[in-house]
C-alpha cells in the first residue's frame, strides 16, 4: 500500500491482479487498475503527481494514472517477479527490485535503464531510495542490506547484522540512518558510514 502525497487517497495491490485507489474519507474505491496478469507485490505513489508504479509476479513494472487507470508505460526488463518499487524523490526515475537478483533504475517515460545493480547473491526483496536521492538501500535473501549510489550503482556499504532474509528497509528523513527488518525476527537501526 502507499499514500498519495496529499493524504486523500491510498493505493493497494492485490493477489487478484488488481490495484485499487481508495478515497480515505469515504472508504470507496475510486479507480481499479487491471493491467497486470499476476499478483501485485508492491505499489508506490509518485511524489506530487497522479502516477502509480506497480510491480508484479508477471515480471513487469507498470506506470499508470491513479485516477483514470490509464497505462503510461510497461517496463519488462526483469526476468523474474518484481518485489519492490520506488520513485526517486524528484520523480525522474523508478527503481525496481526483483527475484532476478537485480535492482534496476530506469526512466518511467521511455524505459531507458540507467543502472542494473547485481551485487546481491539471491532475490532482492526490499529496496528504498534515500530521501536526498543519492542512494539506494536494498536487501534480500543473502541477509545483507547494501547501500549503493543511485547514479551509477557503485557500492558504498554492506550491512551484515542480520542472520536471515531482509524483508524491509526504510531511510530516516535525513538520509543518514536505515531501519531494516528481517526474518531473524529483528528490526535493526543503523547509520550509513
Amino acid at each position: 500500500m502507499a499514500w498519495s502525497s496529499d493524504s486523500k487517497n491510498v493505493v493497494s495491490g492485490s493477489a487478484d491482479h488488481s490495484a485499487r485507489i481508495w478515497d480515505v474519507a469515504s472508504g470507496n474505491a475510486v479507480t481499479i487498475y487491471r493491467g497486470h496478469s499476476s499478483w501485485i507485490n508492491s505499489v508506490a505513489w509518485s511524489h506530487n503527481s497522479p502516477y502509480i508504479v506497480s510491480g508484479s509476479g508477471d515480471k513487469t513494472v507498470q506506470v499508470w494514472d491513479a485516477f483514470s487507470g490509464t497505462s503510461q508505460y510497461i517496463y519488462s526488463r526483469h526476468t523474474n517477479e518484481v518485489l519492490a518499487v520506488a520513485w526517486s524523490p524528484d520523480n525522474s526515475n523508478i527503481a525496481s527490485a526483483s527475484d532476478d537478483d537485480t535492482v534496476q533504475i530506469w526512466d518511467p517515460m521511455n524505459g531507458n535503464r540507467y543502472v542494473n545493480y547485481n551485487g546481491h547473491a539471491g532475490f532482492v526483496v526490499a529496496m528504498a531510495w534515500s530521501p536526498d536521492g543519492q542512494y539506494i538501500a536494498s536487501g534480500g535473501v543473502d541477509t545483507t542490506v547494501q547501500v549503493w549510489k543511485a547514479i551509477n550503482g557503485t557500492p558504498v556499504f554492506t550491512y551484515t547484522g542480520h542472520t536471515a532474509e531482509v524483508e524491509g528497509v526504510i531511510w530516516s528523513p535525513d538520509s543518514k540512518r536505515i531501519a531494516s527488518a528481517s526474518d531473524d525476527q529483528t528490526v535493526q537501526l543503523w547509520q550509513v558510514p
